[in-house]
Parts: C-alpha cells; sequence; structure tokens
C-alpha cells in the first residue's frame, strides 16, 4: 500500500497553495508582526467552519534574563475556533502556527526537491498539518455524522518554546473530551504514529555569592561559578535509565582577578515517567539546599516540567487503533513508535483525554533548513482525519474502543 496515494476527494492543489502561503509567513515564536499576520490568514481560512474564531491572548509568561532578573516575555496570540459546544459529544483538535526559525534565520524560502518533496520553513512542522487539520473538518462536515459531534480547535503561538503561554488554554478545552488529535507531522515520513512519549522540563538557576579580589582576599568571597558547576555535577550524578539531564548553558563571571558573585544555569530534564519527574524535583530541592550551606550563595530556581511524560492507556489506546483502522479502510498502513520528543499530546494526555498527536503530514528533517513535506500526504492524511473524526462522531470510543 503506498501511504501517499492522492485521496482524489481533497482539493490537493488548494492545499499545497494555503501551506505554501502560509510557509512564506515566517512565523519564529518571538516574531510577533509575523504570529499576528498568521493568525489573520488562519482566521480567514478557519471561519469557513460553523462555527466561532477568536484570537485569544496568550497567558503572562516570566523568562530570566542572563543577569539573574526576570522579565516577561511576550507572545503572539491564539486562534480558538468553537464548533456545536453544546453537542454530547466533543472533541479538541490543536496545532500551532509558530516555527523554530526566527525572522534574521537563513532559511526563508521554499524550493522543489522533486515532483512530490517541498523544502522550506514549516511546510511539515506544522503549516502543512493545520491544511491538513482544516481540509479535514471541512470534508467531516459534509458528512452525516457532522451534527453529532462538537469539537474546538486550538492554534497556538508558542509550542515550540514549551506553550507556556498556552498550556491553561490546552487544558481548558481539554476538559471534558471524548478524544484529541493533534497535527504534529507523522514521526516517521512513511506517517508512522509516535506513541507514548517522554517528558520535558526547563530550569534556569541563579546564584549569587559575594566578590573579593582573587589576590588579596578571596576567601572573603563567595564564588557563584563554583557553585554552579557543582551542582551541574551533582545533577548529572542523578541521570538514570528514566531520566536524562542536560547542562546547557552557564553565564556569568567576572575578570579573572575577580571572585565572580553571579552565575546562572540553564538546564533541561527529560523524564521518561512521572515517578522519575517528581523524584527530581525533590532531588533538586535538596541539592539546592545543600549547594547554599557548603558553599555559603544564595539560589534562585525559574522553571520546571512543561511537558509530563505522556503514557498510553487503553482508552488512548483505543484511539490509535481507530486510527489503523480508518487508515486500513482507506488504504493506509499505519503503525506508531515511541518517541522522545514532545509536544502538546503531552499536555492534553495529562488532562486525561485520549490524544493522537502525529495526525498531520509526512516529511521530515524539521527544525533544520532541509525540512520537508511529502505533499502527497496533505489529501492522505486529511483523508484519514476525515474519517477518524467521522467514526468518533458516530460513537466509536463511547464504549472505550473502535467500532
Amino acid at each position: 500500500m503506498n501511504p501517499h496515494q492522492p485521496s482524489p476527494s481533497f482539493h490537493a492543489a488548494a492545499m499545497l497553495a494555503q501551506v505554501q502561503a502560509w510557509s512564506a509567513i515566517n512565523t519564529g515564536t518571538a516574531n510577533l508582526a509575523g504570529l499576528a499576520e498568521q493568525a489573520k490568514a488562519l482566521a480567514e481560512a478557519f471561519g469557513a467552519l460553523p462555527g466561532s474564531v477568536e484570537l485569544v491572548d496568550p497567558a503572562p509568561v516570566t523568562a530570566i534574563a542572563a543577569d539573574g532578573r526576570a522579565f516577561d516575555k511576550p507572545h503572539g496570540q491564539h486562534l480558538v475556533v468553537r464548533v456545536r459546544p453544546q453537542a454530547n459529544r466533543r472533541i479538541l483538535l490543536t496545532g500551532h502556527m509558530d516555527t523554530v526559525f526566527p525572522s534574521d534565520h537563513a532559511f526563508q524560502h521554499q524550493r522543489w526537491l522533486d515532483g512530490e518533496t517541498l523544502n522550506g520553513p514549516g511546510v511539515a512542522d506544522m503549516k502543512g498539518g493545520i491544511a491538513v487539520m482544516l481540509h479535514a473538518l471541512l470534508a467531516f462536515e459534509q458528512t452525516a455524522a457532522a451534527s453529532a459531534l462538537g469539537y474546538d480547535v486550538l492554534i497556538n503561538s508558542d509550542e515550540e518554546t514549551g506553550s507556556l503561554a498556552s498550556s491553561a488554554l490546552i487544558a481548558e478545552l481539554a476538559a471534558g473530551k471524548l478524544a484529541a488529535l493533534t497535527y504534529e507531522p507523522a514521526a516517521l515520513p512513511d506517517g508512522t504514529l509516535a506513541h507514548e512519549r517522554g517528558g520535558t522540563g526547563n530550569y534556569s538557576i541563579t546564584f549569587t555569592g559575594k566578590s573579593a579580589h582573587a589576590g588579596r582576599n578571596p576567601h572573603e568571597g563567595r564564588n557563584a561559578i563554583v557553585a554552579a558547576a557543582d551542582l551541574i555535577l551533582r545533577l548529572k550524578a542523578l541521570e538514570s535509565d528514566d531520566l536524562t539531564i542536560n547542562p546547557a548553558k552557564l553565564e556569568g563571571g567576572a575578570a579573572n582577578n575577580v571572585v565572580p558573585d553571579h552565575a546562572v544555569l540553564r538546564f533541561n530534564i527529560r523524564p521518561k515517567s512521572t515517578a522519575a519527574m517528581d523524584i527530581f524535583d525533590l532531588n533538586l530541592k535538596h541539592l539546592i539546599s545543600v549547594i547554599e550551606t557548603e558553599h555559603k550563595v544564595s539560589i534562585h530556581r525559574h522553571g520546571g516540567v512543561t511537558r509530563p511524560p505522556k503514557k498510553v492507556d487503553a482508552r488512548a489506546q483505543a484511539l490509535f487503533d481507530l486510527v489503523r483502522q480508518c487508515g486500513a479502510e482507506l488504504g493506509q498502513d499505519i503503525r506508531w513508535q515511541s518517541s522522545g520528543g514532545v509536544c502538546d499530546g503531552n499536555n492534553i494526555a495529562a488532562c486525561g483525554v485520549p490524544v493522537v498527536d502525529t495526525m498531520g503530514v509526512c516529511g521530515g528533517a524539521i527544525h533544520s533548513s532541509d525540512e520537508y513535506l511529502i505533499v502527497p500526504s496533505l489529501t492522505t492524511r486529511a483523508a484519514l482525519s476525515a474519517r477518524v473524526i467521522e467514526r468518533l462522531a458516530q460513537g466509536a470510543l463511547n464504549q472505550g474502543t473502535p467500532a
């Protein structure tokens, strides 16, 4: 079976034109002007659905500067679409409009690699996925089952940086939903889905010591860099099969003849289980206390786990089985595998809602200048989503297993 056999019931040219137009808009997470332009274009496109469309302001987010001070970090608005909110059976569909490519990045243009493969920023991750979502919903609205299902759509502006400005909105929209579909690109170019996922957390730890002359009175100083280095080594000692820790950046210091009184350590963790996540939190609190006592510095912790590990329980597996069954009906061989990556699917699963989070296009090399979209997958994946949504409307998961 060819996973990319075009589906004649979808308008391939129109879908591709949308993706190319959206890809031409730079939507790096910090490019507020580009995100505003993209949000306007998406609001117009999703206005074709029979529901309300609104732009929701981002939640406040703070970050830590190199000098240790907290500052407000602005984000773009999020798109929310609500269709038949009073329906008894409701689902959530999510995507993101931001990319990892800032406005000054060299990767801003598209080019054809061959007759079916388009290289361009966001074509796979995930402007192609947004087109798949939209056209699947448009097709679903033409079915007899449409009146039986309500749905919310969220396209946020900050997924690539952890969804800190939209996590509360994700939780709000996920509440009470039967299931969720998220339109990250497929895990592999052949359409393989991501199954279980680990979690992730980002931390900024600020150390405040005491400055002194490195020659005259170093004993009177409190070296923030040394304290940070000690914490780095102790953090690495906490790693296990269920947890990896990546100290990524150490900022601070002073002239060579000055005991440094300031440092900021930034690191990322990847817990594979909620137990590992919780144990790390306790260990970090203990280590901070130890470092403060032994080095006589003060420490401020910022950040934490932003996406808990995503396990697949029986209800979530039933949704995966439904997707595979719908794929088989369309001649698509749907498979899945665990992934070390994270996405908004982690957040949705943490709300207790079954989710398949790689319903987007087939492609690859995301987060690089080699990112590509397999163009025929626009229609095949839209056909898959439309079939899954129709089956959900018909009650496929009412008993926890595909009908």
